[in-house]
């Protein structure tokens, strides 16, 4: 489990109680802690690295486990997918023996469950993608400009500012395979892949980010609930590869690339609804349930995360 910007494994405190509960034994729940406080402010790849050589310590000394799963919270989701395009070996087939398909390994293990929750695939620029600012333009453009005043190198990485004209920037990078890590194939080798988002009432990621979807992609703000154990998931949706070239792409250039490079894969989106809670102004930490006395409505979106975690 991964935490955000300006967090701590403490954030998934409760989500790991929940997840022990459920499944004893069976699971090892280990929440990082490499990436705590301002050491949020490192970049996207200096994490990544930090994340990585954590999960190589849990592994080593936990023998026995087979499969292995993400469950990442707002920047944690870009820190998981940095970390696992270092971890990845498209050749290692460890665990053949308990599945019939193959698609590479991470540290040896088969990759299961990949969930990002809240998480700026898309990063932080663009008009909404940090909600904010209100969608006012010239606020937006100031954060872009100033952002790694407040939040060092995470912030150039977040608003796409770190690019040139010899490279891209990393968001950018990391929706394919290169030369700093395979991001893509190991995205797809997990056996499914889930972002849960909220549509409103997400001061810190826009829904948009957080699902990525096109502008023109319009989505009505659902209310009622799938089902009524988790009345606040007002949508779920499977999200097939896009294999034909888009016709009516984004108007942001840089958007639309990554958009296409993370739809190059299937997707299930779990869009969440906390708009009839007293807990819905802080909306973007009540989705994973960082304090329960101040966050508790988010409950059952972890419910209903572990009531489908495939083991």
């Amino acid at each position: 489990m991964v935490n955000g910007i300006i967090g701590s494994a403490n954030d998934w405190k409760f989500a790991a109680e929940q997840f022990k509960s459920r499944f004893g034994d069976e699971v090892l729940v280990h929440c990082s802690c490499r990436n705590a406080a301002t050491l949020t402010f490192d970049g996207v790849d200096v994490m990544g690295h930090r994340l990585a050589e954590e999960v190589k310590e849990v592994v080593d000394r936990s023998p026995g486990l087979r499969r292995i799963s993400f469950v990442a919270h707002s920047l944690g989701g870009l820190i998981a997918r940095y970390a696992i395009g270092q971890l990845y070996n498209p050749f290692d087939s460890s665990y053949q023996q308990y599945d019939d398909t193959f698609h590479g390994a991470i540290l040896g293990l088969q990759p299961v469950n990949f969930i990002t929750v809240a998480t700026p695939h898309l990063g932080s620029r663009g008009s909404r993608q940090l909600p904010l600012l209100g969608g006012l333009s010239f606020l937006e453009k100031v954060a872009v400009l100033g952002a790694h005043w407040v939040v060092g190198r995470t912030g150039n990485h977040l608003f796409l500012t770190d690019g040139s004209e010899l490279q891209a920037p990393l968001l950018l990078r990391m929706v394919r395979d290169c030369t700093e890590g395979q991001f893509l194939s190991a995205l797809g080798s997990f056996e499914r892949r889930v972002a849960y988002a909220n549509m409103n009432f997400d001061q810190v990621v826009g829904f948009r980010t957080a699902t990525f979807r096109r502008e023109t992609e319009n989505v009505e703000v659902k209310e009622e609930p799938v089902d009524m154990k988790y009345p606040h998931i007002v949508n779920i949706e499977f999200v097939p590869p896009e294999i034909c070239p888009v016709t009516d792409p984004d108007p942001d250039a840089l958007a639309e690339q990554m958009i296409s490079g993370l739809r190059q894969l299937p997707w299930q989106r779990v869009d969440v609804n906390f708009s009839g809670s007293a807990q819905k102004l802080d909306a973007h930490s009540t989705i994973q349930v960082k304090s329960y006395w101040m966050h508790s409505d988010g409950a059952d979106v972890i419910a209903h995360i572990i009531d489908h975690f495939r083991l």
